[in-house]
């Protein structure tokens, strides 16, 4: 009787791992499975993405005019001119044309520009446009045959714990892929100036990945790896990239010096929950100037801006940003929250008084 329990209890035992869900195993290779791998995604988008030398002159604060008794007894610059020399990474995305994007603070002050494709060639380049409040500059290669370049994808459409590739020349080492995680998205503060909404990722990025490609696995520029966070100057798993749907907008009217645009006379601060328990997004107009624009479009102190152009509004960050980087005259839809109530306005975007430079700490 025992024999007969023991033999059921194991065919129970059988028929219970049987009828369990197979569990992923990486396959093996010696029996002609395929290793899965990232290679496919790596060979697509690499070759649109180059290193950059730079060479040239920048300006920067004289420490000496810091001190009161060399400011009175000698004639001390409050500038000095210092040479450059530095590396970094950039993006074809126009392969005919043969633009290039990058970071500001890779191309500040250069006079010469050699681009080092992957497959070895070294064409000369120049810079096109600079747009330091967005960290973003633009670059033609002079000899476009050739290329390959990367589409752009829908940063907006990013999430936490999306899988990103980080490629750059790290170090100036040449062509490096290091892959992670989206961590954060809407990062702002890392300087008190500039377009901010970057996507934080724990992709390795160093010195010499800034201008470089963040990329979806569907082999697309989702973002232009701008800084860190490091206080020993290398990877911490704390990286920043600029949302390609900003570098996006960094066209021809960029490239020709376009004015900054903004909402004339309104001002923008960021929602606070404490103050507002009833809503945790959004965008609070602090203050509308009388016989503005903003006040003839409809806006009032107190409004919070929950969508623009029908996406939505999270911060005040992300509004700067949506309203900063349209075309002086166009219009932008606005929907806000007044009270329990929700209405639309359209807003004519205007110059900005003044454009901001941007400090990058990469």
């Amino acid at each position: 009787m025992l024999g007969q329990r023991t033999i059921l209890a194991w065919l129970l035992m059988v028929a219970l791992f049987a009828a369990q869900p197979a569990i992923a195993q990486v396959p093996d290779p010696k029996t002609g499975g395929s290793v899965p791998a990232l290679a496919p995604v790596v060979r697509q988008v690499t070759p649109a993405v180059v290193n950059i030398s730079v060479h040239g002159r920048v300006r920067e604060d004289n420490p000496l005019y810091r001190d009161p008794f060399f400011r009175e007894f000698f004639d001390i610059p409050r500038q000095v001119e210092k040479e450059v020399n530095s590396t970094g990474s950039g993006v074809i995305v126009d392969a005919r044309r043969g633009y290039v994007l990058t970071n500001n603070h890779v191309v500040e002050g250069a006079s010469v520009v050699q681009i080092t494709t992957k497959d070895g060639r070294e064409p000369s380049a120049k810079v096109v446009g600079r747009d330091p409040p967005t960290d973003v500059a633009v670059l033609q290669i002079q000899n476009p045959a050739g290329l390959e370049r990367l589409p752009f994808g829908d940063s907006d459409a990013l999430e936490m714990g999306d899988f990103v590739l980080a490629i750059g020349n790290r170090f100036g080492l040449g062509q490096t892929v290091t892959s992670g995680l989206v961590s954060a998205l809407g990062r702002t503060g890392l300087s008190k100036k500039g377009f901010e909404d970057f996507i934080q990722t724990d992709a390795a990025i160093n010195p010499g990945n800034s201008g470089g490609a963040l990329v979806n696995l569907r082999g697309e520029l989702v973002g232009i790896n701008s800084a860190i966070i490091s206080p020993g100057g290398g990877n911490v798993g704390i990286g920043f990239a600029v949302p390609a749907n900003i570098t996006a907008g960094h066209g021809a009217d960029r490239r020709q010096g376009t004015r900054r645009a903004w909402p004339d006379g309104v001002s923008l601060r960021d929602l606070r929950r404490s103050a507002n328990p009833g809503r945790n997004e959004g965008a609070l107009i602090a203050e509308v100037a009388p016989e503005s624009p903003a006040d003839k479009a409809g806006l009032r102190k107190g409004d919070i801006v929950i969508m623009a152009d029908d996406r939505p509004i999270r911060t005040a960050s992300q509004l700067r940003n949506k309203i900063g980087l349209a075309c002086v005259g166009q219009d932008v839809k606005i929907t806000l929250a007044r009270g329990e109530r929700a209405s639309s306005v359209v807003v004519r975007v205007a110059p900005a008084v003044e454009a901001s430079n941007v400090t990058r700490p990469h």
